[in-house]
């Protein structure tokens, strides 16, 4: 379903080196929704059809497939907090309430000042960003070499990462089928239907030839990193019968919120990475693409071949401080800290309440490097 290369490539996982002030700031709000989020991935972990695939991920112990270390952090690395889109879904329905119109039946349904229906989105939301995290992990296998490891290792694991997302978002499909709303429906697949178009497009723009614009950048983030958090809390708005205006707040709260994130997310290597340590990052992260559109295409080429090692490789700890000394990462750190803004504007129309600040605390949080 979607496409994956060897390049140095990071996922989001919202997030796997979070600052302590982020992981505070989610902790924070698990309490407030009463609804620890880490539950959802119990609920996922415990059925029978998904323990079946964590047996045969078992399979792949010892092989250097990426599957395996998608799924070790899914279980094992707390820090990942990887169900917090589904946190906010429900952390932005607690803030914004019940709508003036609802039915009573509706708010006969609400526990904690949440949905039913919105609990199950949050679940949804949660189970399809999971699906695409192990579609990530497929291998291309044409760039692979008898030192990467034994290739039937990494068919294997490829094809259990192929039926484990797809049956991940299967699931994921009928749960939003059972909330009966055919604009949350839409919402929802168009969503999925983004995020494929933007991995796609991650994929065809991640390596040194292909270079991004920082308006193609925006783009396939949103697609990729954004689309589904905002469109998921546009829909949280809609199952509780908000109005168009109260849809709007939460569609650009959650694109903003992401958007924000990624820019954080990309940018840790390049403000936290110390003298002589390793360095990983993407050639789509942020201060990449913007550095290459401040240098210019020409200058951008003669970076790479100084860095590069006898072996016809990239040294990343040059290139990490060749783009540390322009100005790529100080205007990362400019959007990032606009996006976070735009996010705090958004749901300050909302009542103030605990669920309120809360948003605003994981808001703030991902200003902060």
């Amino acid at each position: 379903m979607t496409l994956s290369s060897r390049g140095r490539r990071t996922l989001s996982l919202f997030s796997s080196s979070a600052p302590s002030n982020w992981s505070k700031a989610v902790a924070d709000a698990e309490k407030i929704v009463g609804y620890p989020t880490s539950f959802m991935s119990l609920r996922c972990l415990l059925s029978d059809e998904l323990s079946n695939v964590a047996i045969q991920v078992k399979r792949l112990v010892g092989t250097q497939h990426p599957l395996l270390h998608t799924a070790r952090d899914f279980v094992f690395d707390s820090r990942n907090n990887l169900p917090t889109r589904g946190l906010i879904v429900l952390l932005l329905s607690k803030a914004a309430g019940p709508s003036h119109t609802a039915s009573d039946l509706l708010a006969q349904d609400t526990v904690s000042g949440i949905h039913t229906s919105q609990r199950n989105l949050a679940e949804i939301t949660e189970l399809i960003h999971t699906a695409f995290l192990v579609h990530r992990g497929i291998v291309d296998l044409k760039e692979w070499t008898v030192s990467d490891g034994p290739l039937k290792d990494m068919e294997f694991g490829n094809k259990i990462a192929v039926l484990s997302g797809d049956f991940l978002l299967a699931n994921a499909c009928t749960g939003l089928a059972q909330l009966n709303n055919t604009k949350v429906v839409e919402l929802i697949s168009s969503a999925i239907g983004d995020v494929v178009q933007g991995i796609y497009n991650e994929n065809t723009s991640n390596t040194e030839e292909n270079s991004l614009d920082v308006k193609a950048w925006e783009e396939h983030t949103f697609l990729s990193h954004g689309a589904l958090l905002a469109k998921s809390c546009q829909a949280a708005m809609e199952l509780a019968q908000h109005d168009k205006e109260a849809q709007s707040m939460a569609y650009t709260f959650g694109k903003h919120l992401s958007m924000g994130h990624k820019l954080n997310s990309d940018l840790l290597p390049f403000v936290k990475s110390s003298a002589g340590e390793s360095a990983t990052f993407s050639f789509s992260a942020a201060p990449v693409v913007f550095h290459r559109q401040i240098v210019g295409q020409e200058r951008w080429s003669q970076q790479l071949q100084q860095v590069k090692t006898r072996r016809n490789e990239l040294d990343y700890s040059k290139l990490l401080a060749a783009v540390k000394s322009e100005k790529g990462v100080s205007t990362a750190m400019d959007l990032c800290c606009y996006h976070g803004n735009k996010a705090l504007e958004a749901i300050q129309a909302f009542p103030s309440s605990e669920a309120r600040s809360g948003l605003e605390n994981i808001a703030s949080a991902i200003t902060k490097f």
